[in-house]
């Protein structure tokens, strides 16, 4: 897929969204992709993840041993990535503030873990769900998303394969431009903060 199809995939959806957001982060922007809406379609999330499997080397697609995702955002996607990988996909939660494993899911020391995340904008999320595998023994060997939002400048630690790479501008709240402040800001992720 190239970046414009997927665009066009988030067009269609009703999932690229213009106003003044609050992102994860708590940076602000004017543009949001709520990737819950481009992913409610089954087909047309098992057409992005397979888009997304399709980017990453084979050698890599063969040492995945499970896929891991961070609740909410990346339940869906990671679930369909593990679908098209063939993999066993299981996702974290952040009952108390710091992600863990719940539901009886569990990570075989040493195992080979692909992670994977709907949006990354600072990959702050990412770097602490890579932590918690780690912490219980696994080995993330490389990230997956849908979204790069850093315009390729996230670090993570770990190779990342983003579907596409988007550069919104964003702001930090005491920086936002006066036409983006006139607008009243909402927060439309998942997290709380």
């Amino acid at each position: 897929m190239t970046d414009e199809e997927v665009l066009a995939e988030f067009r269609a959806a009703g999932a690229l969204l213009e106003g003044h957001f609050i992102l994860s982060s708590g940076r602000r922007s004017a543009n949001y992709l709520q990737c819950a809406r481009v992913l409610m379609n089954a087909e047309r999330a098992g057409r992005l993840a397979r888009a997304v499997v399709q980017k990453l080397p084979r050698e890599l697609r063969q040492d995945i041993d499970l896929v891991v995702s961070p609740a909410m955002g990346g339940l869906i996607i990671g679930h369909e990535i593990g679908r098209a990988l063939d993999k066993d996909a299981v996702f974290l939660e952040r009952p108390e503030g710091t992600f863990e494993l719940r539901r009886g899911f569990a990570i075989t020391p040493g195992q080979k873990v692909l992670m994977v995340e709907d949006v990354v904008t600072t990959g702050l999320s990412s770097r602490q769900a890579i932590e918690a595998v780690e912490a219980e023994g696994g080995i993330v060997i490389a990230e997956a998303a849908l979204v790069d939002r850093s315009a390729g400048e996230v670090e993570l630690g770990v190779p990342f394969y983003p579907l596409v790479s988007i550069n919104f501008p964003v702001y930090d709240a005491d920086q936002v431009p006066p036409e983006l402040a006139a607008i009243p800001a909402i927060k439309p992720g998942s997290r709380k903060q």
